[in-house]
């Protein structure tokens, strides 16, 4: 008998020379290549999803201070999965297995239930979208509340970008956020909301990551209508990420810091958020879905050539 993946079915899709995989484990990206660059960090097929690569994030993206928060007047306990921080991390769905709910040479949309569990009393329909373009993929998440109740909601994906040959610190990237949160080292819990200007985490202007070590949540972002981050490797090329900052006023960077050799600044997750770390605590732009009513946002990720 021959054992599943690790993370279940592999749906590939190819469109000209841009191709995808993603996995029925997570409803997440595991590959996504144009003219066979990669433009994000991938993992084998063979293997678990690691450090949250490529994973859908929700009904919360980032962090939730030791699993507690309140929500309608009830005091929730999520479970603690990021132990050594004692936070709840990353939402319910990264290892739910999704369902194909249509899909093309090209195109693949998958759904999952999120039901009621620990610290979440909600019911959730999610939808994932991913539709290859030109030079690209253009990735999106729903929620929808089919229980009889409001319910909270906040949504990200977790791609790690490959800007080119080499690692973070031969890379160059240009985020236009005005201001960030700053954490607590022990956490990564949000502290205050700063300004960029004069620190190691103004990126405004395209510079460097050489040396830089960013685990952050920006916003502020400068342009009503679209944002951009953009990441250049030493040859020129690289890689950019688009969305709504309508739908999406926050992303979170990280340069993928890790004790491991093997992982450590191997690529730069870029991760539009719908709200910041901390939002079912803090209820900072958090969405509160009455019954019947839906969320939506989109994300493009772009090779940029020379």
């Amino acid at each position: 008998m021959t054992s599943p993946a690790p993370t279940g079915t592999q749906h590939e899709l190819v469109s000209g020379d841009v191709r995808a995989v993603v996995t029925e484990v997570g409803g997440g990206l595991r590959e996504l290549t144009v003219g066979g660059r990669p433009l994000v960090v991938g993992f084998p097929g063979g293997s678990p999803r690691p450090l949250f690569r490529g994973s859908v994030l929700a009904p919360w993206p980032n962090r939730v201070g030791d699993g507690r928060y309140t929500f309608g007047g009830s005091e929730q306990q999520l479970a603690v999965t990021e132990p050594d921080r004692g936070n709840a991390l990353h939402g319910l769905v990264c290892w739910s297995p999704w369902r194909v709910l249509d899909r093309s040479a090209s195109t693949l949309r998958l759904g999952v239930r999120v039901w009621p569990q620990q610290g979440w009393p909600h019911v959730l329909d999610v939808e994932v979208g991913y539709e290859l373009l030109a030079t690209g993929l253009r990735w999106s998440v729903e929620g929808r509340n089919v229980g009889s109740d409001p319910a909270p909601w906040g949504s990200s994906v977790h791609p790690y970008l490959v800007a080119g040959r080499g690692r973070v610190d031969d890379w160059e990237l240009q985020l236009p956020a005005d201001r960030v949160l700053s954490v607590d080292d022990a956490r990564l819990l949000p502290t205050g909301l700063v300004d960029v200007a004069g620190s190691d985490l103004d990126f405004r202007t395209r510079r460097s990551l050489r040396g830089v070590a960013v685990d952050h949540a920006f916003t502020g972002l400068a342009t009503a209508d679209r944002a951009t981050a953009r990441v250049w490797g030493a040859d020129g090329s690289g890689v950019a990420m688009h969305w709504s900052p309508a739908q999406l006023p926050w992303v979170q960077v990280h340069t993928a810091d890790r004790p491991e050799p093997a992982l450590d600044r191997v690529g730069l997750a870029v991760e539009p958020m719908t709200c910041p770390p901390d939002a079912l605590r803090s209820g900072t732009d958090l969405v509160v879905l009455a019954p019947g009513a839906s969320h939506a946002a989109a994300w493009e990720i772009e090779a940029l050539s020379r």
